[in-house]
């Protein structure tokens, strides 16, 4: 007998929910109004902190160790190539099982890595190869976890206010990322690289017991995909079918590829072009963390969710990074990257933004492990790029590249957009402020352009 047919899955565009009126700055972080996203929020700031100082430890261990950039870009493609290969499996598994135990069970995993990180690199027996093992086990834990925590968040605040608890969490990794290097900077200056693995270890303890003291009754529901087949090309199919999904995974490819591999460019900069050591490095990640914050606290105040966001902000994001390329001095280079990190999470928050308020909730978790697997398995292929480039050309030309390729990817996007009706591009030679702008032609009522 041959089984029913698996219900067809929604791909209408609906209308992109708007803001009409621009909040008022009391309600900035107005989903931390939410009780159970404040528990998930303050124990998020805790594990992004110390994720950041196990992550700056860890690569620039790999550094010290190899004496090579690309041993670094290794390093970072072990930890994101498991989502490259295998992030719709995670997609899958979590439309099908509760997020709330998933991301307990992973997380607890993260903890034992960073323990045993810990124990190798404070008995000073740890090698290279060591990292790049426990990188990959991180980067199979992050198949599961990473999609899982994004659709948990629609659980945590509901519809409402899922584009500001966005927002927030992005702000909250920002924080983060300024914290974690600075820190661990000190620490690997001080003390040395092993305790920034202990407390990240610790740190993955206290995400465990904040997800296990959430109260489930205020959870909002989302309703498990019961098995069946075909469900990786439905969810395959979904995405390509809808074009507020469909080009801010194409931007992404262009980012994570070249542009995103940030951590071995500044260590490459840090190391071989202004000789500032372990410190210089935590405060190259730090200067771009807090750009990076800036652009995430200004997505908060964002009142509509336009595609010319994505493609604008991915085209600024990549331009800043080239600029920063002909910086003639390391102060100057800062300034660029302070900005370059502010349009980065511009970028950022509104393509994960507009992908998931456009994917129908039965289907969010596969269409965000698709959209996920782009981001950070193009982190795969770009970090022994970027940093083979770095260290057998030159620092300067590989963030040329790294920059330059995303800013032409972006026009190039917006022309095919413009062909299609759905932008346009505009030149201005009396307003050099917007000399040349990306803008929405006059939609039909419905069209994804709103």
């Amino acid at each position: 007998m041959t089984p029913p047919p698996a219900p067809a899955v929604e791909t209408a565009t609906a209308p992109v929910p708007l803001v009409s009126e621009r909040l008022p700055w009391r309600h900035t972080f107005l989903s931390l109004k939410v009780p159970n996203f404040r528990i998930f929020a303050a124990s998020h700031l805790v594990a992004v902190v110390a994720l950041w100082m196990q992550r700056i430890a860890q690569d620039w261990l790999v550094l010290q160790l190899s004496g090579s950039v690309t041993a670094v870009g290794v390093t970072v493609a072990m930890q994101f190539a498991p989502m490259l290969l295998l992030g719709p499996l995670g997609g899958v598994v979590a439309d099908r099982y509760s997020k709330r135990r998933l991301l307990m069970i992973t997380q607890s995993v993260a903890a034992l890595m960073a323990a045993v990180l810990a124990v190798l690199a404070l008995t000073g027996v740890i090698q290279v190869w060591h990292v790049y093992a426990v990188a990959l086990v991180l980067g199979l834990v992050t198949v599961v976890d990473n999609p899982s925590r994004q659709v948990f968040v629609h659980e945590l605040v509901g519809p409402q206010h899922l584009r500001n608890a966005i927002s927030v969490n992005s702000s909250i990794f920002q924080v983060g990322s300024m914290l974690g290097p600075a820190i661990s900077g000190i620490l690997l200056t001080t003390v040395g690289g092993g305790w920034a693995f202990a407390i990240n270890a610790v740190a993955c303890c206290v995400t465990v017991f904040s997800l296990g003291s959430l109260k489930a009754e205020r959870l909002v529901a989302t309703p498990a995909a019961p098995r069946a087949k075909g469900q990786l090309k439905e969810g395959f199919a979904y995405a390509v079918s809808k074009p507020t999904i469909l080009y801010p995974a194409i931007m992404a490819a262009f980012v994570a590829v070249f542009a995103l591999s940030t951590p071995v460019l500044m260590a490459a900069f840090a190391d071989h072009v202004f000789h500032s050591g372990a410190s210089g490095y935590g405060l190259l990640n730090t200067l771009l963390a807090v750009g990076a914050l800036t652009g995430a606290v200004t997505s908060t105040r964002r009142t509509t969710l336009r595609l010319r966001t994505v493609v604008g902000s991915a085209g600024a994001f990549g331009f800043l990074m080239a600029l920063a390329a002909f910086a003639p001095n390391e102060l100057s280079f800062c300034l660029v990257m302070v900005a370059a990190g502010c349009a980065s999470l511009l970028f950022l928050t509104a393509a994960n933004q507009l992908v998931q308020v456009s994917s129908n909730l039965t289907i969010r978790g596969r269409v965000m492990s698709l959209y996920i697997m782009v981001l950070l398995g193009g982190q795969a292929l770009g970090g022994p790029l970027i940093g083979s480039l770095a260290e057998r050309i030159d620092p300067h030309a590989a963030l040329l590249v790294a920059g330059g390729v995303p800013a032409v990817a972006a026009v190039v996007v917006a022309l095919v957009l413009s062909r299609k009706g759905h932008l346009t591009l505009t030149f201005n030679l009396r307003r050099p402020r917007g000399l040349v702008r990306i803008v929405e032609r006059r939609s039909t009522p419905g069209s994804y352009a709103a």
